[in-house]
């Protein structure tokens, strides 16, 4: 189609134009000139304002120009395009006046088929899904309190400045270690798989961030490259992927354990927040403090239970104090009432008393004769006591044993400590222990039935025989005899 421009307008026969003057002229110029056509391209950078107006750009392999769809017009549409859509629009070329720009101004849409790259990226989406590399159960949640946090980007993005940013505010005691990777461009995917294996192999951080700025579907098809992806699904770091705005989406976010609408969202789904920990903190605090003060109070309860069911001798006396106390006021309080009753009967007895008194000088001079018979009578008494005592005593020292060894007498024991009555039932070569007064001694028997003192005595004292020597020679001592008073 071939039009032609015819220029009337005086403002062209002008030798100096101001910048306005021009570009208003060419508004005109394009107004009067081109009617609406039909143009055909794919969708970028698409913006759906909160007025209803819709901004993006229609491009092909060549050149794009932007176009502006307003809310009206835009309502009609029936569908609302993305990124990479075909569409074909009826629209009028108008000139953006304040910047100079010509634009489409669109007075309706319809589609024309998806975009090749669109294509391609649903091509890649469907195998990457039927992998299973999309499922949620292989997907791990980052962990709430990373020792660092790893973030892949360009070292000159936006998205690093917006992320290092949120990361301070948020957690400003986790470090950060940035793996620099370009995010745009023909080696940019082979250079962020890199840089997350990387991360990998040195394992020093415990969180990773996948992240970048907006921009067209174009600046974005680095994270839609399938390598890229692989790398993701199998990265040992569980990895959010922050890539373009809320609308946008790559095969990177949907491999990525998280995906995040923004990189400043990836940052804040990284971690917690100080504030956020530190308020938790203070409520276990405070928790823990109401636990030990209910177990401090269960604990004082049954000390006080305790307390009151052992009574001390300190409270007893004051029980019993505070009992004396009220008798005491109970006797004062009944006392006053009859006292002069009880005082007339006191000396009225008291009278009686004086009247029939005995005679004081007769009983005292009896007393003292009664006392004088006692004191005679226990004296005697005494005296017969004392000479009883002094009989018995001779008698317990005549059985002393120790007065019967004195006077020569031996005692003999056997190794069992039993007293020996009966010399024929010793045995040659026995071990004896013999007590005298003083000391013992350990003998042995040679011949007990044939031992006899050579005077023809038993060996009483003084080694003198006699007849009663020689009865005590002839048979051992009897029962109840001086045998059993030493046994």
């Amino acid at each position: 189609m071939t039009i032609e421009f015819t220029v009337k307008d005086d403002v062209f026969t002008r030798d100096i134009l101001t910048v306005a003057q021009l570009n208003q002229a060419v508004g005109r110029l394009l107004d009067r000139n081109v009617p609406p056509l039909w143009v055909r391209g794919e969708i970028s950078n698409f913006t759906a304002a909160a007025s209803g107006h819709w901004y993006f750009t229609l491009k092909d392999g060549q050149a794009a120009v932007r176009g502006v769809m307003f809310r009206g017009r835009a309502s009609a549409v029936g569908f609302t395009p993305r990124a990479g859509d075909k569409v074909e629009v009826r629209a009028r070329v108008t000139l953006y006046e304040p910047r100079g720009d010509y634009q489409l101004q669109i007075e309706g849409m319809r589609r024309a088929g998806l975009g090749d790259l669109f294509e391609a990226f649903l091509r890649l989406k469907q195998k990457l899904e039927a992998e299973g590399l999309f499922d949620e159960a292989r997907k791990r949640p980052p962990v709430l309190l990373p020792r660092a946090i790893g973030v892949v980007t360009s070292l000159h993005a936006a998205a690093l400045r917006d992320v290092l940013s949120a990361l301070a505010r948020r957690a400003p005691q986790v470090p950060v270690i940035i793996y620099p990777a370009p995010v745009q461009g023909a080696d940019s995917a082979p250079r962020l798989a890199a840089a997350i294996a990387a991360a990998n192999r040195r394992a020093e951080v415990e969180t990773l961030l996948l992240v970048r700025g907006g921009g067209s579907i174009e600046d974005l098809w680095s994270f839609n490259d399938e390598a890229l992806a692989r790398q993701v699904a199998d990265s040992a770091i569980p990895i959010i992927c922050g890539v373009g705005h809320e609308t946008d989406f790559t095969i990177a976010d949907f491999v990525a354990d998280v995906r995040a609408p923004t990189p400043t969202a990836a940052a804040e789904l990284a971690c917690l927040p100080r504030q956020e920990l530190y308020q938790r903190v203070q409520v276990l605090a405070r928790e823990l403090h109401r636990v030990q003060q209910r177990q401090l109070d269960r604990a004082a309860q049954r000390l006080d239970r305790a307390a009151a069911q052992l009574e001390s001798p300190q409270q007893r006396l004051a029980h019993q104090a505070d009992r004396l106390a009220a008798l005491r006021h109970r006797l004062q309080s009944a006392w006053p009432g009859p006292r002069g009753r009880r005082q007339a009967r006191l000396d009225l007895l008291m009278a009686r008393l004086r009247h029939r008194g005995p005679d004081v000088p007769r009983v005292r001079d009896a007393v003292a004769r009664q006392a004088r018979q006692l004191l005679q009578a226990h004296r005697r008494l005494l005296e017969q006591r004392r000479g009883r005592l002094q009989s018995l005593a001779a008698q317990l020292r005549a059985f002393d044993p120790g007065q019967v060894l004195a006077r020569g007498y031996t005692l003999a024991r056997d190794s069992e400590g039993k007293l020996v009555r009966d010399g024929a039932a010793l045995a040659p070569g026995q071990r004896l222990q013999l007590e005298f007064a003083r000391g013992a001694a350990l003998v042995d028997v040679v011949d007990p039935a044939n031992a006899k003192d050579p005077q023809g005595g038993t060996g009483g004292p003084g080694g003198k025989g006699g007849k009663g020597s020689r009865d005590k020679r002839r048979a051992p001592l009897e029962p109840g005899g001086q045998g059993d008073l030493l046994g």
